[in-house]
């Protein structure tokens, strides 16, 4: 049987705000309730949109929650070399291609044929001089995953998105193959994160597929929304979670994740709080949940 390994991925944007440190926990809850590992992973892949100081903030922060990971923290920004490798090999077995379409001509081909990729650069197999990107080319088949709170989950890539970038314009390395390849890397079995990102897993279980790698199983958590129904995030003025009152504060995140812990919890330890949610977790408590109003945590988040 499959050791269970769970993670935390992080992108060093910002700092953590209660969202983020509700994924953490519930991630954590979920590894350790399971006799698994819980592993960090730093997703740097975008510098541009990365904060000075955001990692070591992060990583501060998860210890003074006394959510302490188990083997050492992975940094997409030094695994490239395994990104391309991943690529070179889709683009050699005709999975992939190169694309020298601009923004503005996709758009408007878009809006005549009514289709996400028309479709124009599928073949190219010869690197182009010109500026261009690496897309996987996609079916008409819909890809459905089976999510642990959220159920059945279909979504037809080739309507949805079509032909989507593995590697961008600028050289950068898109999210999807960066996660795929890390995940499969890492031994990755389970995947508990917010439920804005349950769209991108049929694409991510598309690429798992086509490089050959077992799809782990998903979680998606709902998230914490502020009072215009908005998710946390530094864009929405989200608060960050302190590194002192940790107590209190995962206090109230035991309480969002529907585990009722008595008041006199409030008062102990983290490392006391984590243990007793480790033995009551039960992720069933969000099953179909989208979203917590940020209203009913009487912190500022």
């Amino acid at each position: 049987m499959q050791q269970y390994v769970g993670r935390f991925a992080p992108s060093p944007t910002g700092p953590l705000h209660f969202g983020s440190l509700l994924t953490a926990v519930a991630s954590y809850l979920d590894a350790k309730s399971n006799d698994g590992l819980w592993l960090v992973r730093i997703e740097d892949l975008d510098p541009p949109r990365e904060i000075p100081g955001a990692t070591a903030n992060i990583l501060s922060t998860l210890e003074s929650y006394h959510l302490h990971w188990d083997q050492d923290v992975v940094y997409q920004s030094q695994r490239h070399k395994h990104y391309d490798a991943a690529i070179q090999q889709l683009l050699s077995r005709g999975k992939a291609f190169y694309c020298t379409c601009t923004r503005k001509q996709l758009s408007q081909q878009s809006e005549q044929s009514g289709t996400a990729y028309p479709g124009n650069c599928r073949g190219c197999s010869q690197e182009p001089s010109a500026p261009h990107s690496i897309r996987l080319q996609v079916n008409a088949k819909p890809v459905t995953i089976q999510d642990d709170l959220q159920g059945p989950y279909q979504q037809n890539i080739e309507q949805y998105v079509g032909d989507f970038i593995i590697r961008r314009k600028d050289k950068l390395y898109a999210y999807h193959i960066a996660v795929v390849v890390d995940d499969h890397e890492q031994k990755i079995s389970h995947i508990v994160r917010g439920i804005d990102l349950l769209d991108n897993t049929p694409r991510q279980q598309y690429l798992q597929h086509q490089l050959g790698f077992l799809a782990p199983q998903y979680c998606h958590l709902p998230i914490v929304v502020n009072s215009q129904g908005q998710k946390l995030s530094k864009q929405t003025f989200a608060t960050p979670v302190p590194s002192t009152q940790c107590n209190l504060y995962l206090w109230h995140a035991l309480t969002a994740l529907g585990l009722a812990p008595a008041p006199e919890l409030k008062l102990e330890t983290t490392e006391t709080q984590l243990a007793w949610g480790i033995s009551v977790w039960n992720k069933d408590k969000l099953k179909g949940l989208k979203s917590i109003p940020s209203t009913s945590v009487a912190i500022d988040v």
